[in-house]
């Protein structure tokens, strides 16, 4: 028999008293109001708005330890249930979360597990989905005796933690694995005195701007289409199907790229990453956003892809010009980038070999949320039925669960069909 089961056999056999939220801390929505832009830009105190820590302050209006809730329907979770944070020491809450502090009784670090079980769907109210203070402050709370509560903090903390230091470990090594990868990259692709270089002028067969596709005008069927922010955080080294689609009416002077058709995003937020690129090697006819640059070759599309994401290329690129805190770049600086240039047979050997290298990159890229995510729904689970057992004595799946339970039979007999 496990601590915690002998607490609740001792403590609260027969079940625990169930609390409305306000019975249990002290709710600090009070004499709070939005901070300007311009208040956020400097300053030393985390300032939490309804997105969590959005820049700093030079004042506080808190000091201590909280369970931040957001209210806005912009922080709400596939599941409907607002994302609770822990804050500690100095900070600046605006008025689009709910605070809550610790009174005698319960303790905070158990409001803080607890409220992440809640389903407040059927809370959800407005055009813009909020979690009102009413609603708020009436969420029922199951509070057993403190040394029970302590337990379970003390479960659910040391899980989190295992769960933490294994994330911090996938992690490194996925970014050890990419630098290995960019080194091994740059090192096969670097000039040699046997292989001439060449501008991207002197390959280019063509090379013009997109035509502007607006976000609202994306849709899920039509003409397949990029948008240059997709090249940014959609696409890896080249990709054969887009993500995308339009209809042509939305694009009055259509541009379009083909099968092994370079892409150069020149719109960007940071000097390092402007004019990304990528090469298509799909079969369709696709549309070309704004801010893209498509260059037409006689080369090979995937050597080109890797070659054009060296350092060496990089740097090339990072030569974009600042205005309004956007970096721009334009045809004429793609047409001045030099690359190593060996025939096509070779070209061919090269994207063969970064190829495999980097699907590698990618699986463990792959792997890696997913291995995340099934220790943190292993917690989430764990963390239900703790608590639940706590409150009555017995296991309860909450309808989360039961539909992560649904989830895994289902994927269990699509395995076996």
């Amino acid at each position: 028999m496990s601590k915690l089961d002998e607490l609740i056999q001792e403590l609260c056999p027969d079940g625990v008293e169930c609390r409305p939220l306000e019975k249990c801390c002290e709710v600090l929505d009070k004499k709070r109001k939005p901070v300007t832009k311009s208040a956020r830009e400097a300053g030393e105190y985390p300032y939490y708005g309804a997105n969590g820590i959005q820049d700093y302050v030079s004042e506080y209006i808190f000091d201590g330890t909280f369970v931040l809730v957001g209210e806005d329907g912009s922080v709400l979770t596939p599941n409907d249930t607002p994302v609770v944070n822990w804050a500690t020491g100095k900070i600046w809450v605006n008025n689009h979360a709910h605070i809550i502090s610790e009174v005698d009784g319960v303790l905070l670090r158990y409001l803080y597990h607890y409220l992440q079980t809640i389903n407040v769907k059927r809370l959800i109210h407005g055009n813009i989905p909020k979690l009102t203070g009413g609603d708020f402050r009436a969420l029922k709370i199951p509070v057993p005796p403190l040394e029970v509560q302590s337990e379970i903090v003390r479960i659910l903390d040391n899980f989190t933690e295992l769960t933490a230091e294994l994330t911090a470990e996938l992690t490194a090594e996925l970014t050890a694995r990419k630098k290995q990868y960019e080194y091994y990259r740059d090192e096969l692709l670097k000039s040699k005195a046997n292989i001439p270089m060449v501008k991207l002028k002197e390959i280019a067969t063509s090379i013009y701007r997109g035509a502007g596709i607006k976000r609202d005008q994306v849709t899920e069927e039509g003409i397949p289409c990029v948008r240059y922010g997709e090249i940014y955080t959609t696409y890896n080294t080249w990709f054969d199907e887009c993500v995308s689609h339009t209809n042509k009416e939305y694009v009055p002077s259509p541009k379009y790229f083909e099968h092994g058709d370079i892409l150069f995003a020149i719109t960007g937020e940071s000097v390092e990453d402007i004019a990304k690129s990528i090469a298509y090697v799909g079969h369709d006819k696709c549309l070309a956003g704004g801010d893209i640059v498509v260059m037409k070759h006689e080369q090979n599309p995937r050597y080109l892809a890797h070659v054009l994401n060296t350092s060496m290329a990089r740097e090339q690129k990072s030569k974009g010009k600042v205005k309004s805190k956007v970096v721009h770049s334009n045809v004429s600086s793609i047409e001045k980038i030099e690359i190593p240039l060996p025939s096509l047979e070779v070209q061919k050997r090269y994207a063969e070999v970064l190829d495999n290298f980097e699907k590698i990159c990618n699986n463990l890229n792959i792997g890696l949320p997913a291995e995340i995510e099934a220790r943190q729904k292993q917690y989430e689970f764990y963390r239900d039925a703790l608590l639940t057992y706590a409150a009555t004595g017995k296991i309860i799946l909450t309808d989360r669960q039961t539909d992560r339970q649904t989830d895994r039979q289902t994927d269990r007999q699509t395995e076996h069909n």
